[in-house]
């Protein structure tokens, strides 16, 4: 197959991981091991995955003039991902990430934007010419953890160069609901969903009911991440849930991610919707199996492997 192009538009950060012996509470100084130092951000996991899948991988987005950009970066130059529409924000810290993970496998994060919230029109322009000299065929995965003006005038300039448009909307107050008609996909996790679509939602049928509402905006395909690690898929002829596998997690760090990558490459390839997600599913099942995002991420045997099994379990929804 010939190589695609995927464009990654959002944050990078540079992650620093311990793991922790026994719940989180307030007030609590744990006892902590096995720090790490990572790169992250959703834009540099998904740009990482899409160069693990064989394809040409562009990352967009904003890093400091200190030395964690290095970690941010080394690890995706590495593996051959394009590097040029990384801007050097002067004065700036780099995105960083605080991870903890406790025995469940349910990390929690502080994040601090720093550089990701950065942006000039110079950076802006750098964007949109990448999006519209990229060769094709190719696609655009964005994030809200950057300004919601950036996502949109990238979202603009993808809609006018016939690139689709695959979002994931993190942070859900920074999505601009006149964008969602522009988009080929959405991949919210319940969490998400619940705070675009203004009321909880706690169960399957819960997330099938928001998908539909996403769809009515004009979304094409809604893929809706559930907490146990499968989805609901929406498109234009069915709701679909696909359960999650049987695997041990022990650290979620970057698993949704591994879904919103994995699949944006499954679509870029020409993937069926449903084979798409199924790919996805297990790329996030995979990828909390192991600590750390990157380093966490299945490669293409193991992530179709397990999502054959996926979809025999597979069923359509009627609600």
């Amino acid at each position: 197959m010939k190589p695609r192009t995927m464009l990654s538009l959002g944050s990078i950060n540079a992650d620093f991981q311990v793991r922790v012996n026994a719940a989180i509470g307030s007030n609590d100084m744990l006892p902590a091991h096995d720090f790490c130092r990572l790169s992250g951000g959703k834009a540099a996991n998904t740009a990482f995955l899409a160069t693990r899948f064989g394809h040409t991988s562009r990352l967009l987005g904003c890093v400091g003039d200190d030395d964690l950009a290095q970690q941010a970066l080394g690890s995706l130059a590495a593996v051959g991902v394009d590097l040029d529409g990384v801007n050097l924000v002067t004065g700036q810290p780099t995105g960083v990430s605080m991870i903890m993970v406790p025995p469940d496998a349910k990390k929690h994060i502080v994040l601090a934007s720093n550089a990701n919230d950065c942006w000039d029109e110079s950076a802006a322009a750098k964007v949109e010419t990448a999006i519209r000299d990229a060769d094709k065929p190719a696609c655009l995965v964005v994030d809200c953890e950057i300004p919601a003006w950036v996502v949109r005038r990238a979202i603009q300039t993808a809609a006018a160069s016939d690139i689709p448009v695959i979002l994931d909307p993190s942070f859900v107050d920074r999505v601009e609901p006149a964008i969602l008609h522009r988009l080929r996909a959405i991949t919210p996790n319940i969490s998400e969903a619940s705070g675009l679509v203004g009321r909880e939602l706690s169960s399957v049928n819960d997330a099938a009911s928001a998908a539909r509402e996403f769809r009515d905006e004009g979304v094409e395909l809604v893929c809706i991440k559930l907490g146990d690690g499968g989805c609901v898929l929406a498109t234009d002829r069915e709701l679909t849930h696909i359960p999650p596998g049987k695997i041990d997690p022990v650290d979620s760090t970057g698993a949704g991610d591994a879904f919103t990558g994995v699949f944006s490459i499954a679509l870029l390839e020409g993937i069926p919707p449903l084979d798409a997600a199924a790919w996805g599913v297990a790329s996030a099942n995979l990828a909390v199996t192991d600590y750390g995002s990157q380093p966490a991420y299945a490669g293409r045997e193991e992530v179709t492997r397990m999502a054959a099994r996926l979809l025999q379990e597979a069923r359509v929804l009627h609600v």
